[in-house]
């Protein structure tokens, strides 16, 4: 015994009864563009040393740092990209405004040329001051003219973010 059937039941069993073919190639595109996105945005982030012997004090950020020379201060030792130079004591002992070891080491960075300023115009870029918020002001004023001296155009102190409005 044959059903009768009506002319929408009959077109709903002919689409039902076909196999749908999903065309994949623009969903692969997206995802090649999704992995292409994290993969520069993961190059793109700085993760400055944090050593366990240091404590940042606290701050609110107004940009992120750039890729420099970082200058990490301790309460025992000062290292130029985890190398030692001099003791904080040493530091703290020495009577004129720099830190010649200091100054040094930080000459080995290479000069670059300001653009749009004349021949003369040359700096070492910038450079991050990772300091123990316990470390006196005498010593951290040393570093930073010692960093001027060696013609860094940009002296930062690196702190850690705190939220507007409450702690970290």
């Amino acid at each position: 015994m044959r059903l009768r059937m009506g002319k929408r039941a009959a077109r709903k069993w002919r689409i039902a009864g076909h196999e749908v073919e999903m065309n994949v190639v623009s969903l692969i595109d997206i995802f090649a563009i999704l992995v292409f996105y994290l993969l520069v945005n993961a190059l793109a982030v700085e993760v400055l040393p944090s050593p366990q012997a240091l404590q940042l004090p606290k701050s609110v950020v107004k940009e992120e740092p750039k890729q420099t020379t970082v200058i990490v201060v301790t309460k025992n030792d000062i290292l130029v990209d985890n190398v030692r130079v001099m003791g904080t004591d040493d530091a703290a002992a020495v009577g004129n405004g720099f830190l010649p070891a200091l100054k040094t080491e930080l000459l080995r960075a290479p000069l670059m040329r300001v653009e749009g300023q004349d021949a003369a115009s040359v700096t070492r870029g910038d450079v991050n001051i990772m300091a123990d918020k316990a470390i006196p002001y005498e010593v951290l004023k040393k570093v930073m003219a010692t960093c001027t001296e060696a013609r860094f155009a940009k002296i930062s102190l690196a702190v850690l973010e705190k939220k507007r409005g409450g702690t970290p």
